[in-house]
């Protein structure tokens, strides 16, 4: 025992004799007086040029050192200059394996970093290059290095936590240049400044930050400051800062030269251990938006569970675009895009975060749903209702007169580059499963209610397996598909539109208001391509319509028919005001879809006293229609005597033509057709023959059939009249 006692009084007599030689080594030994060889010794080993102009001191208790007006230059050009560099650390707490760190002081940091037009940086060229024998003696001493081996099982990890506390850390005037000659830009950090205290494992300390960081490319400038307290284990695997408070002033190019704050607010904690992390009572705002949270994360690999709520203020879009220094948004109601909110319910199983209680306000319409995104296959499922919306409100406003002719654009729909409709490669990449619905849409003038849409998407297959809603007093529902599996993409769209009032659809639509009555449509057509002239032009398919107790509006047909028939009754017309309306009942007929061209063979209606019959074609590319009508008179059309129908016009075909521009308007469409009518006035002239024969038989078997009568009446007296008519009857019959 006695030895034992002897070896640690040994110990301890080694351990205070080298502290003490120490203490009075740093006493008498001045390291000023070894700044040359410091320099030369720097030099020799790097490319670096040291300059410690000022003063270096060190001290034992505690046990810190000094270093003041410290520069190094590179090929001449300053890379890093130091005011002052302090660090003290307790020395009885190395000796106790307990690590405290008195002061940390550094002032005056100047680093200036580059990158040349070959890309190089300057730091790259601090250590000089390796001569070829030095490298290849470095390859072998790499590979002849015995591999790590690694330790057993259970004994990773088994090191004791760290543990140390920092009294003071100070870091002020801290400037940081960097610059890209490739491409001109240049970042600048600087007024860079940290305060800490107190800085202890397992319990908090308070933090200030500051800086400002400046752009080249573009101009711009951010000043932040940064307020929280921060905590960390002894483990370093368990962290949390609270109290946050986080101001960023920016301005410069992005902002149209305005000056834009942004905050942060709350407190956060995150676990590495058990890969957890919280948001509590965060808040994030930018100008006059403003995002709140509160957000506890489960898993940090690729399959997080996520619980908590997510809500932004109600807002003003415009507002917000103005404190940007952004274009405004030009709308045609001024007051819209003044009052935005969102707020929602995240949860979901892991690895499929999920929205519910969603809520988005857009001014006066609000819509509700829930929705998820599965991180495996990236599905989106979505379910959004709607109240009321009129979209007219958010377009922009029509220019009129001298205006809308100087903003006219030069070039035009048809004569401008054509792009791409669809992007393939994001279309094949979506799985979709989305169902939407609206109470009310206003859209280019049009009311439509309780529209229904339902949309999947997978692997490039895009199918609107419904699309329906209540529109002028009747109904639709559509189903379109999109193959987009190759890079031609292929269309086809079925549509069934029911007792559809098209006169006010057409005035709300164009200001049309050429037809009137209930339509009925069937349509099926196919197309491929991913360009709408393309798209056009391969258009194939068959639309059926028909319209019951309608009117053709600005278009009087009885008058054209009354024209001709006035002309064939070599007559004037009297009437003066005949309307600009012709009812018809049932008017029905087939348009073969193709391409550009819709062709209809089989137009037909019923009108007072005449069968309106005709085909013809309408030329949507060039917004161009050719049809020849035919008003076929079945009875009196009409009071005026002129228009009287006698035999020699009934089932006469009176000809209509209608061509031109249907874009510019229905009234000057249609007209009578003089060229055509030379085939009307054969049919009257056959009419008229076949009536003159017939008289002249009719009356030469008059003839024949009284001299009979006078023979018969001789040969069997008087009072056989009655018998000879009976039998004369059946003679001439």
């Amino acid at each position: 025992m006695k030895a034992i006692r002897y070896v640690l009084i040994a110990i301890v007599a080694l351990v205070v004799l080298a502290v003490t030689a120490i203490a009075i080594a740093m006493a008498v030994i001045d390291p000023n007086d070894y700044k040359p060889q410091i320099e030369q010794v720097v030099e020799e080993q790097t490319n670096l040029d040291l300059i410690l102009e000022g003063d270096i001191g060190w001290s034992f208790i505690p046990l810190g050192l000094e270093l003041n007006d410290v520069e190094a230059t590179l090929d001449g050009e300053r890379l890093v200059a130091l005011k002052q560099l302090v660090a003290q650390i307790d020395f009885w707490s190395l000796i106790a394996m307990s690590p405290q760190v008195n002061t940390f002081v550094l002032d005056g940091l100047d680093a200036n970093l580059s990158i040349n037009k070959q890309g190089e940086g300057n730091w790259t060229r601090i250590m000089p290059e390796p001569a070829a024998g030095d490298a290849q003696k470095d390859k072998q001493d790499v590979a002849s290095k015995p591999e790590a081996v690694p330790a057993p099982e259970g004994e990773q990890g088994g090191s004791e936590a760290l543990n140390f506390n920092v009294e003071n850390v100070q870091i002020s005037n801290a400037q940081v240049r960097y610059s890209d000659q490739r491409n001109g830009q240049t970042v600048t950090l600087e007024n860079f400044t940290v305060n800490a205290s107190n800085i202890t494992l397992g319990s908090d300390f308070p933090l200030e930050v500051g800086f400002r960081v400046e752009t080249t490319q573009p101009q711009f400038a951010v000043d932040g400051s940064i307020e929280a307290r921060l905590a960390a284990n002894e483990g370093l695997n368990d962290f949390a800062v609270s109290g946050l408070e986080a101001v960023f002033k920016m301005n410069g190019e992005p902002f149209g030269g305005k000056s834009v704050t942004a905050k942060l607010a709350g407190s956060a904690k995150a676990n590495l251990e058990n890969e957890t992390a919280t948001l509590s009572d965060f808040t994030a705002s930018l100008a006059n938006l403003t995002l709140n949270t509160n957000l506890d994360v489960k898993g940090f690999g690729d399959k997080p569970t996520l619980k908590g709520k997510v809500a932004i203020s109600e807002f003003s879009l415009k507002d917000l675009l103005e404190n940007l220094g952004q274009p405004a948004i030009e709308t045609t109601d001024a007051e819209v895009l003044q009052a935005i909110a969102f707020s929602t319910g995240i949860g979901g199983p892991a690895g499929k975060p999920a929205l519910s209680d969603l809520v988005i306000t857009l001014d006066d319409t609000t819509f509700k749903g829930s929705g998820s995104y599965n991180l495996d296959n990236g599905g989106i499922v979505f379910d959004l209702q709607g109240d009321k919306l009129n979209a007219d409100r958010y377009l922009p406003p029509k220019a009129e007169g001298a205006e809308a002719a100087k903003d006219a654009p030069a070039q035009t729909a048809g004569t401008g580059p054509e792009g791409d409709l669809l992007p393939l490669e994001t279309l094949r990449s979506l799985l979709l499963d989305i169902d939407f619905g609206l109470g009310e849409l206003i859209v280019s003038n049009l009311t439509i209610k309780e529209i229904k849409a339902s949309t999947t998407a997978s692997k490039g297959l895009l199918k609107v397996d419904e699309f329906s809603g209540k529109l002028y007093e009747g109904s639709f529902g559509s189903n379109a598909t999109i193959d987009a599996r190759t890079d031609t993409p292929k269309w086809a769209i079925n549509s069934d539109v029911s007792n559809v009032q098209t006169l006010p659809l057409l005035a709300d639509l164009a200001e049309v208001t050429m037809l009137a009555g209930g339509a009925n449509l069937k349509i099926n057509a196919t197309t491929s391509g991913n360009r709408i002239s393309v798209l056009r032009e391969k258009a194939d398919g068959q639309i059926s319509f028909n319209l019951a107790k309608g009117e053709f509006r600005k278009m009087n047909l009885t008058r054209m028919a009354c024209q001709g028939i006035a002309l064939v009754n070599q007559d004037q017309l009297t009437t003066d005001d005949w309307g600009d309306t012709t009812p018809f009942n049932d008017m029905r007929g087939t348009l073969d879809i193709n391409g550009n061209i819709f062709d209809n063979t089989d137009l037909v209606a019923s009108l007072a006293g005449m069968k309106l019959e005709g085909n013809g074609t309408i030329d949507m590319k060039q917004t161009l229609v050719d049809y020849e009508l035919g008003l076929r008179i079945v009875g009196e059309i009409h009071r005026d005597n002129a228009c009287r129908v006698t035999e020699y016009v009934e089932d006469v075909v009176i000809p209509v033509e209608c061509r031109g521009d249907f874009s510019a308007g229905a009234a000057s469409l249609c007209s009578f057709d003089g060229s055509r009518f030379r085939d009307t006035l054969k049919t009257i002239a056959e009419n008229a023959a076949r009536k003159k024969a017939k008289a002249e038989v009719d009356k030469a078997k008059g003839k024949a059939e009284e001299k009979v009568r006078e023979k018969l009446e001789e040969k069997l007296g008087e009072g056989s009249g009655e018998k000879v008519k009976d039998a004369l009857k059946g003679l001439f019959k």
